[in-house]
């Protein structure tokens, strides 16, 4: 990464050797909850010394089955994340499935997330390059890392200098997906910094039934391996207590496993830069 592919969300850098984190539970559940998780996660970032983007979404609109929570709605959900980034000064990033949420959206988020299955959605990614913000494509599933390519002209062409695209894992076979370690270069290769989602390249999806299961115990693994690889930040979802979350419980880290990991991956993510240098 050039110096000119870096750019900052409030004081976290995306780019240029810093490694950063996209932290937080996968859907708003109550205010209460999101303030004690941006709460808590902040204290370990800051004794781990690493800065961090808080995500939560305020509608899984993707759900498996009819029956799955999907959320409070946009306006609950978007009230939460200002709460959030006002009371505790946290950047934050949330979804947007369709154009017109985009606006409403950015008078909050200071990172417009597309989610993967929408990655090709050129109207939405317009809209979101127009917002102002900074935006982060998740790679499709059933997208090679070559093509990402398109995605991040789609955003230049609508002025979008400040895009982050992100590695979720590719479908490979049914209800499972394997994480290709040739896409972090490539796709660094188009000039953005690239993001490597943990939890949800452990996903299991449709895995059980009207729901997905996921592998949470290999959590550790792929991100060492993933920072290991070079990559500029870390997305995975944090969740206080995984087995009562409302939505992707099985591939969430578990709190209290969040700083250690987050202290070996700041280790070896120096060693990397070290290493290029």
């Amino acid at each position: 990464m050039t110096e000119s592919n870096r750019f900052s969300v409030g004081d976290v850098s995306f780019g240029g050797g810093d490694l950063s984190f996209i932290l937080g539970p996968c859907v708003v559940e109550s205010e209460e909850h999101a303030l004690f998780m941006a709460r808590s996660i902040k204290e370990i970032c800051a004794r781990v010394d690493v800065g961090f983007v808080y995500k939560s979404s305020f509608d899984k609109a993707n759900r498996s089955s009819i029956d799955s929570f999907r959320g409070g709605g946009m306006d609950r959900g978007l009230a939460v994340l200002r709460a959030v980034k006002t009371e505790l000064g946290i950047p934050v990033i949330t979804d947007v499935h369709e154009p017109w949420q985009v606006e409403k959206t950015a008078e909050v988020a200071d990172i417009i997330q597309i989610p993967a299955f929408l990655c090709r959605q050129t109207d939405l990614l317009i809209e979101s390059a127009r917002s102002g913000r900074a935006v982060n494509v998740k790679k499709g599933q059933f997208l090679a890392p070559w093509d990402a390519k398109n995605i991040v002209e789609k955003l230049r062409s609508a002025g979008c200098r400040s895009i982050l695209l992100t590695e979720r894992g590719a479908s490979f076979g049914y209800n499972n997906l394997v994480v290709d370690l040739r896409s972090f270069p490539i796709m660094r290769s188009f000039g953005v910094p690239v993001v490597f989602d943990v939890t949800h390249s452990l996903q299991l999806p449709g895995g059980l039934g009207k729901a997905t299961g996921g592998q949470s115990e290999y959590i550790e693994n792929f991100a060492r391996a993933g920072v290991a690889c070079g990559v500029d930040a870390v997305f995975m979802e944090v969740h206080d207590n995984p087995s009562v979350a409302p939505s992707d419980g099985p591939n969430q880290l578990p709190l209290t496993r969040l700083e250690p990991l987050l202290r070996k991956l700041k280790a070896i993510n120096g060693l990397v830069a070290g290493a290029e240098s």
